[in-house]
């Protein structure tokens, strides 16, 4: 399960990021609302962690873009020191699934995360996304900017690798193994897929989003700044 935690209090955020791991999540960070909103719309979260009293966006507005322009339904779990009703009804109506005040205990954190896990997973479609490629996987249906894309049985089992470890990158011996376990065809297999992969989701578009790290690996991503 992934989490995106967006939280400015560096204090708190190391100790939820902490907790969280330790829980066995795999938990991703942003300090402010700006780039968590990016990563948030460019990334796959099970859940979002998201607080109110954000530098140059707040998580009202945060939650509100994902809402109404992204289209995206992760489940959010808001935290705020706020704790009037209408600073809640405010934070539910724009988009939140549960609201936690400040201070919290972390046992509590972690309940509300799995309360919140288990009503979503029946609801939810499992829908990866990474800025406007979508990948349906009960459906294998995939659009990139609302166009239907066919892909390969092994394609779409490279693609789901590569969609839900964005926007980190993926070893070439990892998914070597993930795609043949012990058995991979030959070294240029995997280059050949990658090809294949590349010339359906980016070829016929204007903005790249399949990356290759030379000798390293790959990842699906709409920048590679920092890499």
């Amino acid at each position: 399960m992934r989490i995106l935690v967006i939280e400015d209090n560096r204090d708190i955020l190391a100790n939820v990021l902490d907790y969280l791991q330790l829980k066995g999540y795999s938990v991703d960070c942003a300090r402010d609302g700006l780039s968590g909103l990016h990563l948030a719309s460019s990334g796959h979260y099970d859940l979002i962690v998201l607080d109110i009293m954000l530098p140059g966006m707040d998580g009202y507005q945060v939650s509100k873009r994902l809402r109404e322009d992204a289209r995206n339904e992760v489940p959010i779990l808001m935290l705020t020191a706020r704790d009037a009703l209408e600073d809640r009804l405010q934070g539910l109506q724009a988009g939140a699934d549960d609201y936690l005040i400040k201070p919290f205990a972390l046992s509590e954190l972690a309940a509300r995360i799995e309360a919140i896990l288990r009503r979503s997973q029946g609801n939810r479609k499992r829908l990866l996304k990474v800025a406007d490629l979508v990948y349906d996987l009960d459906t294998l249906h995939i659009t990139r900017a609302g166009q239907a894309l066919k892909i390969n049985p092994l394609g779409l089992k490279l693609l789901a690798i590569l969609m839900q470890k964005s926007p980190a990158v993926v070893r070439r011996e990892a998914l070597e193994e993930a795609l043949w376990g012990d058995h991979c065809p030959d070294s240029d297999s995997l280059r050949s897929h990658i090809h294949q992969l590349r010339q359906v989701i980016d070829k016929p578009f204007a903005t790249p989003l399949l990356h290759t790290l030379h000798g390293v690996g790959y990842r699906l991503a709409e920048r590679t700044d920092g890499v």
